[in-house]
């Protein structure tokens, strides 16, 4: 979800993410591909994908954002990357009616698009890298 919602509302802040993980499971979760669009975010182009993928990507930022990614250690080429961790609760885990799961999902869509825009709005103020993650860690 976070990498739909980023490229969307990045894209013309030249601000694009990729994600991935140690253990993908090989498909997106279909609720998360139908909360995002009712969202009306798009949903094209988005899988399941293991971070060994992009061993030749070279990121300004990684970021890490489910609850159990804070304790992972990233890959060794992201070592010179400046990396910090916005914990999401997995709205997928979450169990309940389904007013309660629409809660969950909406609630980290909201969740990841106030993040997405305090990036936004730091990299627009000419903020580098290293400097956006000071700010943002500053301000949790």
């Amino acid at each position: 979800m976070s990498e739909a919602i980023t490229n969307q509302l990045g894209a013309d802040h030249q601000i694009s993410a990729k994600s991935a993980g140690s253990q993908p499971v090989g498909q997106v979760h279909p609720l998360s591909i139908e909360y995002l669009d009712a969202n009306a975010y798009s949903t094209k182009g988005l899988k399941s994908q293991s971070w060994d993928e992009f061993e030749s990507f070279s990121p300004d930022l990684v970021i890490t954002v489910c609850d159990s990614a804070a304790n992972e250690t990233c890959p060794v080429y992201f070592s010179n990357t400046n990396q910090m961790h916005w914990g999401l609760a997995d709205p997928s885990k979450v169990s309940g009616t389904s007013m309660e799961i629409a809660e969950a999902f909406n609630t980290c869509i909201r969740t990841i698009e106030a993040r997405v825009t305090l990036l936004i709005d730091l990299k627009n103020k000419g903020l580098n890298a290293l400097q956006i993650k000071s700010e943002i860690e500053g301000r949790e």
